[in-house]
């Protein structure tokens, strides 16, 4: 059993977000030592490890939810863990793709700027100026 500081050092997630996953519910209650100090399985430290690479993966907290619930059910087909993983493909495609609108953007207004002083500097007319703008990048 490990306290929730020695599963906090061997999975790298602080002792508050430890706690937050408990009151979200992705992680059980555990039982308690005579001290009152929480105590952890290898199991928990497991599902731990679990949602925090499902975290680093930038699912949200309900779709890990979903996911622990699926983890649950061994014999039920792959579908919608299938589902969970394509919806949060498309979520990092199109945040790619406003990132590569925002480089291009970037890159044209820095590259546009060839006044000296600041009364000239395409840089601040171009964000003070939203119609400069070449692309909706917002």
């Amino acid at each position: 059993m490990l306290t929730i500081g020695d599963l906090a050092k061997s999975t790298g997630v602080k002792v508050p977000t430890i706690r937050y996953y408990e009151q979200m519910g992705l992680l059980t209650h555990t039982e308690r030592s005579e001290g009152n100090q929480r105590r952890y399985s290898r199991r928990e430290q497991e599902r731990l490890s679990f949602i925090k690479h499902a975290r680093e993966l930038g699912l949200t907290i309900e779709a890990i939810r979903e996911l622990i619930e699926l983890s649950e059910h061994p014999e039920r087909p792959c579908a919608d863990a299938d589902r969970i993983a394509a919806e949060q493909l498309q979520v990092v495609r199109d945040k790619i793709a406003r990132l590569k609108k925002l480089e291009m953007e970037l890159e044209r207004i820095t590259t546009h700027c060839h006044g000296s002083q600041i009364r000239d500097c395409y840089v601040i007319q171009a964000l003070a100026n939203h119609e400069l703008c070449e692309t909706d990048h917002a």
